[in-house]
């Protein structure tokens, strides 16, 4: 069967037996359509199921009403925030649509700008972007709130955690129960997420009196596989670490899966604390300890931003920062 055509102005007007102009004054709610008119071509439009173009719309109003979130890809950080988002989009008027460059950035120092690009001006009224990793100022006209945002300064309204205070307390939290010799796998070396929980992580072994070993630091990248392999280098070495501080947790995550394919048992012969609560955290074997950032919050307080931007208000704050703190669940214990 070959594919229905998309119902057209056209057709409304023809089946309710009036001109294309009568049709856009009742979609537009404008005067000049009497009670009878507007109730037959609104009953034709949804016999037929008749949808507005959001390019046509936006090319006639200036407004599509709807919300763009440009995320890497769709992974546990990403869906969380997106639930906080679909929780604040509630009742506001506008729509949400989410681009994905699953995994495929090719250029990571661009692909935000690029797809931007193509969805500003009669897609979307405004951005989310989650963790960008270049300095973006968006586009004329096109309200944007960065989400963990890059590296650098950014002039964008911004919201994040406090990962500094993040990699302090798992840190301490493993110092308290004991360990000294504990590694470090770090987070994207461009986002300024993962360098502040590598800051916070070294004022703690400082605090603490405890030097760092930067043997003990390895690359996680945010990833399960590169993070595994960082994992297994570890481990296997001539003279382990007996705890293990990972920069998010799918590389916490990871780090017990090679541990276990390793004969190691957790936390019996290695504690790991991870950084996020993501829901896996909970669900993994042990439940992973972990930093808690309040990731659906976050995205619930970059829609009402961008909402309060696109509205023209005045919000009373372009850059937040929320608090983070630790959940102690079963995958670190005092060292014997």
């Amino acid at each position: 069967m070959p594919p229905r055509s998309r119902v057209t102005i056209r057709d409304v007007a023809a089946h309710a037996g009036v001109s294309v102009a009568t049709v856009s004054k009742v979609l537009n709610q404008r005067y000049g359509v009497s009670a009878e008119t507007f109730s037959r071509v609104t009953e034709v439009i949804r016999e037929l199921g008749y949808e507005a173009s959001l390019v046509a719309q936006s090319l006639r109003n200036h407004r599509t009403n709807v919300i763009g979130i440009l995320v890497a890809d769709i992974e546990p950080f990403s869906t969380e925030l997106l639930k906080g988002a679909a929780d604040a989009i509630r009742g506001t008027g506008f729509e949400l649509v989410v681009y994905s460059a699953g995994g495929r950035t090719g250029d990571p120092q661009g692909w935000e700008q690029r797809y931007l690009t193509r969805l500003s001006g009669t897609l979307v009224d405004g951005a989310v972007l989650v963790t960008p990793a270049v300095d973006l100022e968006g586009l004329p006209g096109t309200p944007v709130v960065a989400v963990d945002p890059h590296t650098g300064r950014s002039p964008l309204p911004t919201i994040d955690s406090d990962n500094l205070r993040g990699g302090q307390l798992a840190t301490e939290h493993l110092l308290t129960l004991g360990h000294r010799r504990i590694a470090l796998l770090t987070g994207r070396e461009d986002l300024k997420s993962a360098q502040q929980r590598e800051t916070g992580y070294r004022r703690a072994l400082a605090a603490a009196g405890v030097p760092v070993d930067e043997d003990l630091i390895r690359r996680g990248d945010y990833d399960h596989d590169v993070a595994a392999e960082s994992a297994r280098e570890l481990l296997t070495g001539p003279d382990r670490p007996t705890a293990v501080f990972a920069a998010n947790d799918i590389t916490a995550i990871a780090t017990i899966e090679t541990a276990l394919s390793l004969g190691l048992r957790v936390p019996e012969h290695l504690s790991v604390v991870g950084f996020d609560n993501i829901p896996e955290s909970a669900l993994c074997d042990p439940p992973l300890t972990t930093v808690r950032q309040p990731i659906r919050e976050m995205g619930r307080r970059a829609v009402t931003l961008l909402v309060q931007l696109i509205n023209g208000d005045e919000p009373d704050e372009t850059h937040v920062t929320l608090g983070t703190d630790l959940v102690v669940r079963h995958s670190a214990r005092r060292l014997p």
